[in-house]
């Protein structure tokens, strides 16, 4: 029986960060992996998404050559070695990982975790003792009710990501960032591809406007978008696969010849134990307080398994608060509105804070200012002018509530206007701050002077 302070369960970006916090704390710390450290987002979602949307970016661009003054004859791409890529790209972020763990000392444990207690985990048949323990043991892709992913015809975003060879057709049942991330990838490269999404708009949860710009720059690029879509059945036999879809009252089918369900995440919180410790949960996800405690006082719980927001930085930003919580000291609480999100299709969007209908549902008095990226200098030499920056206010003390974008690189932008809202910034403070020229970040000063009726160059 080995005997730690801090135990962690699952070594994803929530699971790593936390025993390496709570390590650096102090704390004999280990880690409990059943798979591969890194977790999901290292090994099978963000990073390896990111290779290949870089890939799928220079594809596009070579498309353009007229634009840069080349040309050239018989262009070839090779969606493998773009796969294989994304592969290297994963396996040298997880060495990474096992590196950072010998460096602060933590010690890996092989296995699937589970609670015996409150202060004991077993892990394939052997118990290991820590006055506190962290799960952080992610979530998986979901299915759509009564249909099972065979992995061949239907596909989730880990078995989307072992292609070698990109499918003629395909269609992408889900339009949030892991669905719109798949169907821009697969049309790079020459697949015919449908996106279906239940709800009345792509992206559902950004601004309308955001979401409307994305769905038009889509349908441009030639993907098929139907939205207020539901799925009535998915049917594998023969070649390919055929959904039958309800919109609009009229009843339509699909065939491709794979379908990704991209529809939502489900917790990964079974036969761990926790009924029989009596860590409260909630349609499977763990509930914690501000300082990511359970129900068990020693017992915490941080990144996708807690529900709040299943996203790498969220879990990592949890990790924190968790080891400092251990430790003993004062945390700040997160605020989940004002956390960055970013989906990286074309073109990329990224958002943070409130939506306009978001800050009118709070019964502010809103106002926005929004600036294009088509005049930006930056933007006019990329040649890429699609998209712009759009910031929500309360028109009381011209607090800047929220800023979303779509665009070139806007992921890239967020982190400045993330800070600054946590800063509780007004639109004059935003527009006054001194912004390079030229670059893409101009935009959002831009759209901040069109905010105070005060715009420049447009």
């Amino acid at each position: 029986m080995s005997s730690y302070d801090t135990i962690v369960i699952g070594s994803g970006p929530g699971g790593y960060v936390a025993a390496i916090k709570a390590s650096q704390l102090g704390q004999k710390t280990a880690i409990v992996e059943k798979e591969h450290l890194g977790g999901i987002c290292l090994n099978w979602g963000c990073i390896p998404t990111k290779a290949l949307l870089r890939n799928a970016e220079v594809v596009n661009l070579l498309k353009e050559g007229k634009t840069f003054g080349f040309s050239f004859d018989n262009l070839k791409v090779d969606y493998s070695a773009a796969q294989q890529r994304s592969r290297q790209v994963s396996q040298r972020q997880a060495k990474g990982v096992a590196f950072l763990m010998k460096k602060n000392n933590i010690q890996v444990i092989d296995g699937f975790g589970a609670l015996k207690s409150p202060t004991e985990v077993d892990v394939n048949g052997e118990t290991h003792t820590a006055k506190n323990i962290i799960i952080a043991t992610g979530a998986r892709a979901r299915s759509i009710p009564g249909v099972t992913i065979d992995g061949q015809k239907l596909l989730t975003y880990h078995q989307a990501l072992e292609l070698t060879d990109v499918p003629a057709s395909m269609i992408v049942v889900g339009a949030g960032a892991i669905g719109m991330e798949f169907a821009h990838v697969f049309r790079s490269y020459g697949a015919e591809v449908t996106v279906v999404e239940m709800l009345p708009r792509v992206l559902p949860l950004e601004d309308e406007e955001i979401s409307q710009e994305v769905a038009k720059q889509f349908g441009r690029n030639g993907i098929k978008v139907k939205t207020g879509a539901k799925v009535e059945k998915v049917e594998t036999e023969g070649e390919g696969v055929t959904l039958t879809i309800s919109q609009n009252g009229q009843t339509e089918t699909l065939k491709a010849d794979k379908a990704l369900i991209a529809i939502g995440v489900a917790p990964n919180s079974e036969n761990m134990g926790l009924e029989t410790v009596g860590v409260k949960t909630e349609r499977g996800f763990i509930q914690i307080n501000e300082r990511m405690q359970t129900s068990v006082t020693n017992i915490y719980a941080i990144g996708d398994v807690t529900g709040k927001l299943a996203l790498a930085h969220v879990a990592s930003a949890q990790a924190l608060v968790a080891a400092e919580a251990i430790a003993g000291h004062e945390t700040r609480p997160l605020n989940y509105t004002n956390m960055p999100r970013c989906t990286y299709c074309y073109p990329e969007v990224g958002s943070v804070g409130l939506t306009e209908a978001q800050a009118k549902e709070k019964g502010y008095d809103v106002k926005t200012g929004k600036f294009p990226f088509m005049p930006n200098g930056k933007a006019v030499g990329l040649a890429e002018t699609v998209g712009f920056i759009k910031i929500v206010a309360e028109s009381k003390y011209n607090e800047v509530l929220g800023v979303h974008m779509v665009g070139p690189h806007v992921t890239e932008l967020l982190a400045g206007p993330t800070g600054m809202i946590g800063l509780e910034t007004t639109l004059e403070e935003l527009a006054h701050t001194v912004h390079p020229h030229p670059t893409l970040s101009e935009v959002v000063m831009e759209a901040a002077h069109v905010a105070l009726g005060e715009a420049i160059h447009i």
